[in-house]
C-alpha cells in the first residue's frame, strides 16, 4: 500500500519457513515521538567498562494512509496499519453479497498509533513488543471508534557492523503481527527485513540503504488467502543536528494476489513502491537506536 505516491493495492510478502517472524507495510509517514531510555552510568566504577542494564525504549509512532476502491494494503510501512485495514477490508468482504467477480472493496483510510516497548540488550541486538490502536473509515461506515487492534513481537539485529569499513552495516528485524480480536478473519503478519546501510561518516548521520522485505500474511477463515509478496528497494538517509532524520526508499514490489470472500480476486502486480519517513530520535540515542527508529 502506498500513500501519497499512487496507491495500488498491497499484498504480504513471503516469508521463508526458517525466517518466519515479520513485519506488514504501507507507504505511511511514520514519526517516533516518545523515547525513554535508562543510559548505563559511565562512571560507575567498573573496571570492565561492561554494561550492567540495557536501554529500553517507549516509543509513540504515528501513521495515516488511504487506499482506492478495489485494493488491498501491503508493502512498505507500519504493519499495525496494514494490519487494521487488512481487517477493514476482510470484514467489508464478508459483509458483501455473493455475486463473484463483480464486487470490489471500497476505498479506506486509516490513523494509527504504535507503542512498542523496546530493550536494547546489546548494541547491536534490541527486541521489542507493543499493542496499537486505530480508527478506520470508508465511505459507507464513517470512522470507527478507536481502538486497541493488533499487537506484536519482534526483533531486530545488526548481522554485521560497518565501524567506518568499507563493508556495509546487515540489519535483520524480523516482526509478527497479530490483529485483535483474533477472529475467523483475522490475520497474523509475519514480515523479515535484511538491509545493508552504508555510513558516510562516523556518526552514521547520512548514509546508503539497499535492502529487501519479505512479507507473509496467514487468515483466520480458508475462505479468504493473502498470497506472499517481496519488495527490493534502495534509499538513503540524513539526520540533522537536532536529531530529526529523513529516510527514502524507491523499490519495486512483486505481490502473488489474493482471495477474499465475496470480492473478485486481487491480481498479482509487479510494480514500483516509495517510502518515506521522518524520525525524531532522542538526545542520547545510541548508534543501534538509529537504524531500530529508521526500520520500524
Amino acid at each position: 500500500m502506498q500513500l501519497a505516491a499512487k496507491v495500488r493495492n498491497r499484498i504480504c510478502a513471503t516469508s521463508s519457513a526458517c525466517l518466519k517472524a515479520a513485519l506488514a507495510g504501507a507507504l505511511c509517514i511514520c514519526s517516533t515521538g516518545l523515547a525513554l531510555a535508562k543510559d548505563d552510568d559511565d562512571d560507575d566504577g567498573s573496571s570492565n567498562g561492561a554494561s550492567k542494564t540495557p536501554n529500553i525504549y517507549l516509543d509513540m509512532r504515528t501513521a495515516y494512509a488511504s487506499v482506492p476502491a478495489g485494493s488491498l494494503p501491503i508493502g512498505f510501512g507500519s504493519p499495525a496499519l496494514v494490519t487494521a485495514l487488512q481487517s477493514l477490508a476482510l470484514s467489508r468482504a464478508n459483509s458483501l453479497p455473493a455475486s463473484p467477480g463483480s464486487l470490489t472493496l471500497p476505498a479506506a483510510q486509516a490513523v494509527v498509533v504504535d507503542l512498542p516497548l523496546t530493550v536494547d540488550v546489546t548494541d547491536g541486538v534490541s527486541l521489542y513488543a507493543g499493542v496499537s490502536g486505530s480508527s478506520t473509515s470508508t465511505a459507507l461506515t464513517g470512522w470507527s471508534p478507536v481502538a486497541v487492534t493488533s499487537w506484536n513481537i519482534g526483533f531486530q539485529a545488526e548481522v554485521y557492523k560497518q565501524k567506518g569499513g568499507p563493508i556495509p552495516t546487515l540489519t535483520w528485524q524480523s516482526t509478527i503481527t497479530q490483529a485483535i480480536p483474533n477472529g475467523p478473519f483475522a490475520t497474523t503478519t509475519f514480515n523479515n527485513i535484511f538491509e545493508f546501510g552504508y555510513a558516510f561518516d562516523k556518526d552514521e548521520t547520512r548514509g546508503l540503504l539497499a535492502g529487501v522485505q519479505d512479507v507473509h500474511v496467514e487468515v483466520g477463515s480458508p475462505l479468504a488467502r493473502i498470497h506472499p509478496s517481496v519488495i527490493g528497494y534502495v534509499g538513503g538517509y540524513y539526520q540533522w543536528p537536532n536529531n530529526w532524520k529523513f529516510t527514502g526508499r524507491v523499490g519495486v514490489q512483486s505481490f502473488g494476489g489474493a482471495q477474499l470472500l465475496n470480492v473478485a480476486p486481487v491480481q498479482p502486480f509487479i510494480e514500483p513502491v516509495v517510502r518515506f519517513d521522518k524520525t525524531r530520535l532522542p538526545a542520547d540515542a545510541q548508534d543501534a537506536a538509529l537504524f531500530r527508529a529508521q526500520l520500524t
